[in-house]
């Protein structure tokens, strides 16, 4: 196909004398399945996190955090912002997680083996999971 001659005398001054760019459209993708990026984020902004600090307290002392212990701590924190805490001592089956509420972050955690003459400081509340 070819294409008619361009008179430069019709042309603007600031007209460009080259064709537009041929534009690409790259085909619909189908959507894919699985869970919407809402539900996605209120997963994962809905649990709890752990501080390097309480990593290391978790690994040193072998606690365990399985599911149902990750559950219960999850519930205490939510139970303590229900009552607008902001720091505050979580207990679960005898192990103390020192959290800050407002951030959802763990910030230490204490065994019963370790809890022997341990204070806890600069919290507002304590939650029995």
């Amino acid at each position: 196909m070819t294409r008619a001659p361009v008179d430069p005398a019709l042309l603007s001054p600031a007209a460009p004398t080259a064709p537009p760019p041929t534009r690409v459209v790259a085909p619909a993708t189908p959507p894919v399945g699985g869970p919407a990026f809402g539900e996605v984020l209120a997963q994962r902004t809905a649990g709890v996190e752990f501080s390097g600090h309480a990593l290391q307290r978790i690994e040193r002392r072998n606690i365990d955090i399985g599911p149902q212990t990750l559950l219960r701590l999850q519930e205490g924190v939510a139970r303590a912002e229900a009552k607008g805490a902001r720091s505050s001592v979580v207990l679960v089956d005898g192990t103390a997680f020192v959290v800050s509420v407002q951030n959802k972050t763990v910030i230490t955690a204490v065994d019963p083996a370790h809890m022997r003459d341990h204070v806890f400081t600069n919290i507002d509340s304590a939650v029995i999971a």
